[in-house]
């Protein structure tokens, strides 16, 4: 028997919601054979309203770690929290050295729960030396702002408008998440592949439990251009698998509910 192989280069998200956790339980459901490289370590303080703690892993053992992975070969892979400027570089030279084409770029700024953009000067080195190597990125409306420069998106006029220019950028293929911060009925995503604009239109659901969503759809994406899917067949059941995951998340704690990674295949989209 063999197995397709994956990779995620994230940071660990001690809850268990998010990060290379979400990859793993992600990558499970699909039938791939889920690998990490560690950027970071996310703890959350249960004491101060669950504010997140962020420690960087020294580049040279991420370089480890990816070395590791590597060596045995992947299918595809995506990243996550890439800790520093160091890391996105080297991310880049793997994906060169290796010739990785079956790249998903989830270009994580901030942690949910939290307002700041964990390191500006990422945002910079992503837009430069990951965008041009993914054959597909999965930004938010913030994240899509940023990398775009358009500022605060509000509409779809505005996700088309910021998707054109981050495929101008390199990416290949472009989807922006609208998620519950859209002015819109429904829950949509925007596909772009540089030639047609896809919306992507689910029901919206209630819910703050939430946690994880986008972590879980760009791994979903990962695995099923793994398995063989296209970039737009990979989005689309990715889109299937995610709202399935946020249908029936659940409560945590007081402060936090993850999705639920098995959600699709126990219950159906």
């Amino acid at each position: 028997m063999t197995m397709k192989k994956t990779l995620t280069l994230a940071g660990s998200d001690s809850s268990g919601g998010a990060g290379i956790q979400a990859d793993l339980k992600t990558f499970q459901e699909h039938g791939v054979y889920g690998m990490t490289a560690l950027t970071s370590i996310v703890t959350m303080d249960p004491n101060n309203y669950w504010s997140h703690g962020v420690y960087p892993i020294d580049v040279d053992e991420v370089e480890k770690q990816l070395n590791t992975v590597l060596s045995v070969g992947i299918d595809a892979m995506k990243t996550g929290m890439l800790g520093s400027v160091d890391i996105i570089e080297l991310g880049a030279k793997k994906i060169d050295e290796h010739h990785l084409t079956n790249f998903v770029l989830d270009p994580v700024m901030v942690c949910k729960g939290e307002d700041d953009v964990l390191q500006p000067e990422n945002t910079d080195a992503m837009r430069e030396l990951l965008l041009p190597r993914s054959i597909v990125t999965t930004p938010n409306l913030f994240e899509a702002g940023q990398l775009a420069k358009t500022g605060r998106i509000k509409d779809i006029e505005g996700m088309k408008e910021a998707a054109v220019k981050i495929h101008e950028l390199g990416a290949k293929n472009v989807v922006i998440k609208g998620g519950k911060a859209l002015e819109h009925e429904k829950a949509v995503d925007l596909f772009y592949d540089g030639k047609q604009f896809v919306l992507m239109e689910k029901e919206k659901i209630d819910t703050h439990y939430n946690h994880g969503a986008g972590c879980t759809f760009a791994a979903a994406i990962t695995a099923n251009l793994a398995n063989g899917k296209s970039v737009q067949e990979a989005v689309s059941a990715a889109k299937d698998f995610v709202t399935a995951a946020i249908k029936h998340g659940w409560k945590l704690n007081q402060y936090v509910g993850p999705v639920m990674h098995g959600a699709y295949n126990r219950f159906g989209n």
